[in-house]
């Protein structure tokens, strides 16, 4: 869901591979886009499962046609259905050139029958197959070299060919079944351990040295080299207190040790190690490279966290969440409640980045704010379950941003101001612009340059001037929401020995920037959902007026199974 894009970003950060999971009927949904896309992110080799497919309205072939059109991946068809809907009975193998089939009504379909492929599906099995080996083909040298020559393909080698274009993030296979009735998961967790990647099969991991990004660091996946691994979770447990989940990348983790946090510069001790297995944990003395633990005992670290040996610090690189986009009041309804909603948010807060509070300046009341509506219910539940907080809860309000559309230079700013004795004089040059990822054509957040050249402003006070560029983009020029993706360039500027300050150069680049913004074609910006909607041939056109009247913006049309499906782009304070 949306509303829980922390839980796949910090996921995905650390897994070494994954199971696109896709509904036989809906095919790939709005958020499976969003989650493929992090998962391209992070490179993470991927396989598909089509699922449901015992479902009315389940097109396993449509499916695939999804995947190429909306996810511009190269999906490798490895099964074919067999049956359809309620008759659905098993899968083709098209690598082994077998039907595997689920009769009768297993446990945990362990017991599956392998047959012939039946009459009615050979041709199709063997047009498949001749497409999965030039699929395979076009992305391993291996491959190609013995299907140009007309050798005939070993199973072995087509499945060592389909592991090195999976690990490589050439390719996509693709397995289906229905996980209700247990039909086709067997094959799949075996797909899992012959294409995925181990930790073994990963790269080096890189860092960089504390204090020093250009300094980069290599680790190897290895017991034997420097420890150093990542914290990625945090979660409260009843009954252990604080757990922090941990993927070790390089080296030993040993229970009772002392490692660093090179992040924030500090010795955590490890006190207990446990391995997690769903809801049942398992305490063990010491981990190695390429395990997900979880540790008791850590006291500063939080999600992104580096931990490492002392004596060979490095920084790995952390995770990045998205912005809240909506926000609610909350007011606890006695003072004992005030004390207690103020551990609940820390402690909610600790395990959630996309969580976050604020106290409003105006009214004094305390704003919490997160990835949707869901999200927030779901915390004031847990706040009034957990920690016992009787809570009013206001409105939900969408949180806005600004940004800027044109690039001003050269805007210069005096900062002069004598009181008698010494006074204070900055003044500072500077430029601002749209700061647009390359990459993906978003927003790339908050950049600053130092242009300086000659000293014309002393190295000093540069911070200065980024710290109060930062602080203006708080409160935006339009209407004091706050401002992103704006690259800050500092061009120019002049001191006095005497007059100069921190504070002074901190104050002329507050101003400066907010005099250069209301030049630069500032902008409102608001959330926007991906929205689709499946309706009946006959309401096509009240949908459209309604997602219209919302101001949503229609991307796409198309008939699904009888029915019309609309994409649409709907502003979430219309929702």
């Amino acid at each position: 869901h949306v509303d829980f894009t922390v839980e796949v970003e910090r996921s995905l950060r650390v897994l070494d591979g994954a199971v696109a999971v896709f509904d036989g009927v809906a095919g790939v949904e709005p958020q499976s886009m969003t989650v493929w896309r992090q998962a391209n992110k992070y490179a993470v080799p991927r396989m598909c499962f089509v699922n449901k497919l015992d479902r009315t309205g389940a097109d396993f072939f449509n499916c695939v046609d999804m995947i190429v059109d909306r996810l511009n991946s190269t999906p490798l068809v490895l099964q074919l259905p067999i049956g359809a809907e309620a008759d659905f009975l098993g899968v083709v193998d098209l690598v082994g050139m077998r039907a595997l089939t689920w009769r009768g009504e297993t446990t945990i379909g362990e017991d599956y029958e392998v047959e012939e492929i039946p009459a009615e599906l050979q041709a199709q099995a063997e047009e498949y197959r001749e497409k999965l080996l030039e699929t395979l083909s076009e992305a391993d040298d291996e491959i190609m070299e013995k299907y140009l020559e007309g050798e005939e393909l070993s199973v072995e080698e087509i499945e060592a060919g389909i592991r090195r274009a999976t690990l490589a993030d050439k390719l996509n296979p693709v397995l289906c079944g229905t996980a209700f009735k247990n039909k086709g998961v067997q094959p799949l967790l075996d797909a899992v351990v012959k294409y995925l990647p181990s930790p073994l099969d990963v790269v080096a991991i890189e860092g960089h040295a504390v204090n020093k990004e250009e300094e980069v660091i290599t680790r190897q996946p290895s017991d034997d080299e420097p420890f150093a691994a990542l914290a990625f979770k945090i979660a409260a447990d009843p009954h252990l207190g604080k757990l922090t989940f941990v993927r070790v990348y390089s080296g030993k983790l040993e229970a009772g040790g002392t490692v660093l946090n090179s992040v924030k510069g500090r010795k955590e001790r490890i006190g207990k190690i446990y391995q997690m297995h769903a809801n049942k944990r398992e305490e063990i003395a010491s981990v190695g490279a390429g395990q997900i633990v979880a540790v008791m005992g850590l006291k500063d670290t939080t999600t992104g966290d580096t931990l490492c040996d002392n004596t060979k610090p490095v920084v790995l690189e952390s995770m990045t969440f998205p912005a809240p986009v909506i926000e609610v009041a909350i007011e606890p309804k006695t003072k004992s409640d005030q004390e207690k909603l103020g551990i609940a948010i820390q402690r909610l807060s600790d395990e959630d980045p996309t969580f976050t509070v604020k106290t409003d300046e105006e009214t004094g009341q305390t704003i919490i704010a997160g990835m949707g509506e869901l999200h927030l219910e779901v915390l004031v539940d847990r706040m009034k379950r957990e920690f016992r907080v009787e809570a009013t809860v206001g409105k939900p309000q969408v949180a806005y941003r600004e940004t800027i559309r044109k690039k001003v230079e050269n805007h210069s700013y005096t900062h002069k101001k004598q009181t008698g004795g010494s006074g204070q004089f900055a003044k500072v040059i500077i430029s601002i612009e749209p700061c647009i990822d390359e990459e993906t054509g978003t927003g790339g957040g908050y950049e600053f340059a130092n242009n300086v050249t000659g000293g014309r402003v002393p190295r000093e006070y540069i911070p200065s001037v980024d710290q109060g560029a930062q602080e203006a983009m708080e409160f935006g020029v339009l209407a004091g929401y706050p401002m992103v993706d704006v690259k800050v360039s500092l061009e120019d500027g002049a001191y006095h020995d005497v007059d100069s300050s921190e504070l002074a150069f901190k104050i002329a680049g507050n101003q400066a920037f907010k005099e250069a913004a209301r030049m630069a074609k500032p902008v409102l910006l608001e959330p926007m959902f991906a929205v689709e909607v499946t309706t009946p041939d006959g309401f096509l056109g009240t949908v459209i007026g309604d997602l219209n009247s919302r101001r949503g913006q229609i991307q796409r049309q198309e008939e699904r199974h009888g029915d019309m499906v609309v994409n649409a782009l709907v502003p979430l304070s219309e929702m």
